[in-house]
């Protein structure tokens, strides 16, 4: 007799579960051990991202695993929302599902449909073959999987800004993340993602989120960006990544034995 499995909490019940904003953390450098740290730092989220990274469908499945041990909920990001990449992401065993570059309604819808099997969507059938049903050991995940998976879409530019009443209207997209930095290069200042035009805008995207009644989530590394828009209404904030906690934490040991003027090493 094969054990019999269920799946943890989507994003969207583990929001609305919560009385304060979720903070999270990227894992891009594809390594599992990352996640695993990650997962267990006592933050809500684990993005996984396989847009700006060189993760496989192999290394983002066997992060999914690792962090599965961990009370986190993971998020994925396709690379983008072809329905081949989220038939994929889905069947690997990613639940949370964000895609990126959303720019109008027709394309959330899209993304929709790929998210969901027939009649409501095109999702392909292999529920058999695949770790997103845990080889049909979750009893019913056919006629149950829209309740195991969620989308999230992103707004990241400024012509998602102008339709995201629409966008947010989309039955199916149960989640939006605004991306300030493709958003401040769309509006021409790039680098440039506190530049009060660009805050504007993301606050304008929370506000219309909170209206609608859709959970909203922002991209903010700056301390208080990320507790500004938490302020605002932002119910999921990923704060940091694994690359650049590296990255900014060995400078700092550099800066601090080596000084900022020298070489950084003679090896």
């Amino acid at each position: 007799m094969p054990i019999r499995l269920s799946l943890p909490p989507t994003l969207p019940e583990r929001i609305a579960a919560s009385d304060r904003t979720l903070y999270g953390a990227w894992v891009v450098s594809g390594s599992p051990v990352a996640a695993e740290i990650v997962a267990g730092s006592g933050l809500d989220l684990v993005f996984i991202d396989g847009e700006h990274s060189a993760n496989t469908l192999q290394s983002i499945q066997t992060q999914l695993q690792v962090v599965a041990a961990y009370p986190v909920t993971p998020v994925v990001r396709v690379p983008v929302g072809d329905p081949a990449h989220i038939k994929q992401f889905l069947d690997l065993g990613a639940q949370n599902v964000i895609v990126p570059m959303v720019d109008t309604p027709e394309q959330a819808e899209a993304a929709v449909r790929a998210m969901h099997y027939p009649p409501r969507g095109i999702r392909g059938v292999g529920s058999a073959l695949a770790r997103g049903a845990r080889w049909n050991r979750v009893e019913g995940y056919l006629d149950r999987a829209a309740e195991t998976v969620s989308l999230t879409v992103q707004i990241e530019s400024r012509t998602a800004v102008q339709h995201a009443a629409a966008i947010l209207a989309v039955d199916g997209v149960d989640a939006v993340f605004v991306g300030p930095s493709d958003l401040a290069a769309s509006m021409g200042v790039i680098g440039q993602q506190d530049h009060p035009d660009v805050v504007a805008a993301v606050e304008s995207v929370i506000e219309l989120a909170r209206e609608a009644d859709v959970p909203v989530g922002v991209n903010a590394f700056a301390p208080a960006m990320a507790e500004r828009y938490a302020a605002a209404g932002a119910q999921f904030v990923f704060v940091g990544a694994d690359v650049a906690l590296l990255a900014r934490g060995s400078e700092a040991l550099a800066d601090r034995f080596i000084g900022g003027g020298g070489a950084r090493a003679s090896y």
